[in-house]
Formats: structure tokens, C-alpha cells, sequence
């Protein structure tokens, strides 16, 4: 970012360049944002999950798809607050069409995890402004569950939003009293749907299955 060189190929070796390089580039000195090494690493351990979970067959690759997809929004809005609608939007889409061939998921939950995702938030979102005459949660959110429920399935949007909130407010609190933050200070909620979408994939059946077991 800072000397704008073009990298070689052996700069780019994931995890490992990082730490061949001590952190910084190779032609200016530049040190380099640990977030790169947290993404690669974040990365390659969800996929060797996705690999004994599914070995190699069509939904590995549809799941770590989603998986990277995530992993993008959780860093992207942590940075910035923002999701861009190419990884919600084009999710979806993905997610939907991929669906036809998922054996884990039919095309008609993805649908309906699609509509009930995007729609139950954007009703919390409305029915938040008619109360309060402020924006709580933004757009891209929206989106974004949407784009969870198409490849999870509207089975997951319930658990996914509860955990959210849950990991959220567990998060978020203790970070504002340490801040000194107001309540009305914002803090991107589309990391913590991303994280509620991984327990859920990886754990969701399990938690569930606990739950119910410990209440009946």
C-alpha cells in the first residue's frame, strides 16, 4: 500500500511470507497489517474444518465459499462499517443457485432462508426507527442475513440472530465501559452475524439438539 510495487509470487505464500518477511515488505520496509496473517490463517483452518467435515465433494466447495465470504465481511466491517453489496448481494445469488445442487440443503429452504432473513431484519431495523427516530442496524445487514439464510437455511436464522446478539452484547459493553463509550456509540453488527452463521454451521445442530434435550 505504501511503495505500491508489484509483489512477486513468493511474496504471497499464505502464513508463511508473513513471517519470512518479519512483517513487512520486501521492497520498501513497510511493516505489514497483522490482519493479513490472521485473515490466512482464519482462513485455511475453516477450510481444512470444511475438508473433514465434507471431504472433497460439491458441498465442501459450497460451504467454504460461504465460509470466505464471512471472513471478508467480518474484517471488511470491522475496518470500515460497511458490507459491500458485491459479497451480500452476489451471496445470495450464489448461495441460491448453488443450493440445486447442495445435499445438505434444498433449493426452497435456501429461498426461504433468503426472504425470512432479509425480512425479519428489516423489520427489526423499521420497527427500531419508528420508536427511536434513528438508524440502529444498517442495510447491509439485511443483506447479509439474507445471504446466511440462502446457503444455511431459514432453519438457521433464528439461532444465528439470538447468538449474534448474544456474543454482541457480551462483546460490546464491556468494550464501551473500558472506552468510555456512550451507548449510541456504533459498533458493526455484521461480524457478529458472521460468527453466529460459523457456530451454527460448525455447532448448530449439536447446541440445538442440547437445548432441547436439557428442556423436555
Amino acid at each position: 500500500p505504501k511503495c505500491k510495487t508489484p509483489l512477486k509470487w513468493y511474496h504471497n505464500i499464505p502464513v508463511l511470507s508473513y513471517f519470512i518477511l518479519r512483517g513487512k515488505c520486501a521492497f520498501c520496509g513497510e511493516k505489514i497489517s497483522i490482519r493479513y496473517l490472521a485473515v490466512e490463517i482464519i482462513t485455511g483452518a475453516l477450510l481444512l474444518i470444511n475438508y473433514r467435515i465434507f471431504s472433497i465433494n460439491f458441498d465442501f466447495f459450497y460451504y467454504s465459499l460461504f465460509v470466505c465470504l464471512l471472513i471478508i465481511v467480518i474484517f471488511v466491517d470491522l475496518k470500515h462499517m460497511i458490507i459491500p453489496d458485491e459479497i451480500s448481494i452476489g451471496g445470495i445469488i450464489a448461495g441460491f443457485v448453488m443450493s440445486f445442487f447442495s445435499s445438505n440443503i434444498r433449493w426452497e429452504q435456501s429461498l426461504i432462508g433468503i426472504l425470512i432473513g432479509g425480512g425479519i431484519l428489516y423489520a427489526i431495523i423499521l420497527i427500531y426507527y419508528l420508536f427511536t427516530k434513528k438508524e440502529g442496524m444498517g442495510g447491509g445487514d439485511v443483506k447479509l442475513l439474507g445471504m446466511i439464510g440462502a446457503f444455511l437455511g431459514y432453519k438457521s436464522i433464528f439461532f444465528v440472530i439470538f447468538s449474534a446478539s448474544l456474543i454482541g452484547t457480551v462483546i460490546a459493553v464491556p468494550f464501551m465501559i473500558i472506552k468510555r463509550k456512550s451507548k449510541n456509540f456504533a459498533i458493526p453488527f455484521g461480524p457478529f452475524l458472521s460468527i453466529g452463521a460459523l457456530i451454527y454451521l460448525y455447532f448448530g445442530d449439536e447446541i440445538i439438539r442440547l437445548f432441547f434435550n436439557n428442556f423436555h
